[in-house]
């Protein structure tokens, strides 16, 4: 067995790697810099309103979250998303278009042109990529549905997700799903074709929690207790002098462990370990982060009529000021009383950091006006809440794997040091909870010859 570990972050990715371990019997200590534990995860309760600061649900393809729930206490909290809110609509072409739920209706449905539609069903004649392997998204959306698509329908997904540049975000680190579809199949229909015969399609789970994620992340340090200490930064990482163990020191003093685990944000790790070794931290600084600002109204008494579905999210090449807007009292009910409406509005991102900069004032301003003109919202909400985020979601460009490869390579000069958290493999809540179980069953595994448990968690995910 393993032992002591002591896990540098609160967030997701850290409490739940943290709960792992000590559910295996290793004692295990977790240092947050902040007065409280679960990063971006926080829900606030506003004049009868649920608000997120940061994500607004979870996408469990594979059960990690609901399985996790149960094992915390807390599953019959889970909430999973609306039957409204399975309905999905993208701004393209100057308005609010749905998104089809099937090839038949997307064949008539008005969200791309008759061409764009017979650009896509040539998919199946695509070849595979010969190059390093590695391409952008705007490069492998192009090879397969044509710019069109890609560039109205594919860009409105990632910008649902990183918020982010379509050229520069890899397709095999940011979409790892759709590189292996190619890989497997060559052309993405025939693969899909494929899943929906071996039942390989499940469909994904959305969800959250009564009374927010929040739920979550304080059920997991209360299960942690005494062994997770908040407001307390690590300002140093060194050897001991048998060079086995690890000594971590902080403003109130240090704490001496067999392993450490950084699951802090990718530039916070690069401060700690480039006195280590400098290409750790140049590695590391490599990740870029894009800022995102998050604008939350409520109406009481309701819209009329209130949006109905998931949200809308923009493409960049539509030329609007924010980057989607939830409809968070359709798809999550139990987030607001039924006489109320709340819209929850991104802003920001990698192609409009100046506007998620915007004074308070200015901020609304601009919110306001792109309501009014996207979904014809006139009226003023009765209340208004944003959150900021400078650094907020890390971008997995062309060359990620790549980073993370030399990661790991450079970790095996540093036995019992761990990297983990979103900015590697997945910034969602599902992917941290994945990676964090991974993270924690790998460190729990016997080490055997020549084998050290320095590096990165790998995952078959």
């Amino acid at each position: 067995m393993t032992g002591r570990v002591l896990v540098v972050g609160a967030g997701i990715s850290g409490l739940t790697a943290a709960w792992a371990l000590k559910q295996r019997g290793i004692p295990v200590t977790v240092l947050e810099s902040e007065p409280r534990a679960g990063g971006q995860i926080r829900s606030l309760h506003r004049d009868g309103f649920v608000l997120e600061t940061g994500p607004n649900g979870y996408l469990d393809r594979e059960g990690h979250v609901a399985r996790l729930a149960v094992a915390l206490g807390i599953g019959d909290r889970l909430r999973p998303l609306s039957k409204a809110g399975h309905r999905r609509a993208v701004f393209v072409r100057s308005r609010v278009r749905d998104l089809p739920t099937s090839p038949r209706a997307f064949l008539r449905s008005d969200v791309v042109p008759w061409w764009a539609k017979f650009r896509l069903m040539l998919e199946p004649l695509t070849c595979r990529c010969t190059g390093s392997g590695d391409e952008s998204l705007g490069g492998f959306g192009r090879r397969h549905v044509g710019r069109h698509v890609t560039d109205h329908l594919i860009d409105a997904v990632q910008t649902g997700i990183f918020a982010g540049d379509g050229e520069r975000l890899s397709v095999r680190s940011a979409f790892p799903r759709m590189w292996r579809m190619e890989e497997k199949h060559r052309s993405l229909v025939l693969a899909a074709a494929a899943m929906r015969t071996t039942g390989g399609g499940t469909a994904p789970r959305m969800g959250s929690f009564e009374g927010g994620l929040q739920t979550l992340t304080e059920a997991l340090a209360g299960a942690l207790g005494p062994d997770l200490h908040t407001g307390v930064r690590v300002r140093g990482l060194a050897r001991d002098r048998t060079r086995t163990r690890w000594r971590a020191t902080h403003d109130g003093g240090s704490e001496t462990a067999d392993r450490v685990v950084l699951t802090v944000p990718a530039w916070s790790a690069a401060q700690l370990l480039r006195p280590l070794e400098a290409r750790l931290g140049a590695t590391l600084d490599a990740i870029r982060y894009v800022p995102v600002t998050v604008v939350h109204f409520g109406w009481t008494p309701a819209l009329a009529p209130p949006p109905e579905g998931f949200g809308v999210l923009v493409p960049r090449i539509e030329h609007r000021r924010v980057l989607g807007v939830l409809f968070i009292s359709s798809a999550y009910p139990f987030r607001s009383r039924p006489e109320s409406t709340l819209l929850t509005t991104l802003v920001g991102g990698a192609h409009s950091p100046d506007i998620a900069a915007l004074d308070d004032g200015p901020l609304i301003d601009v919110v306001r006006e792109e309501l009014r003109t996207m979904l014809g919202i006139e009226r003023p909400a009765s209340l208004v809440e944003i959150v900021r985020w400078p650094r907020a979601i890390p971008q997995y460009d062309v060359g990620h794997q790549g980073r993370l490869d030399s990661l790991a390579e450079t970790l095996q000069g540093l036995p019992g040091l761990v990297l983990g958290g979103n900015s590697l493999r997945g910034p969602g809540v599902a992917d941290c909870v994945r990676e964090g179980l991974a993270l924690a069953e790998r460190l729990a595994a016997p080490e055997t010859a020549g084998e050290s448990s320095a590096g990165l968690p790998r995952t078959t995910s």
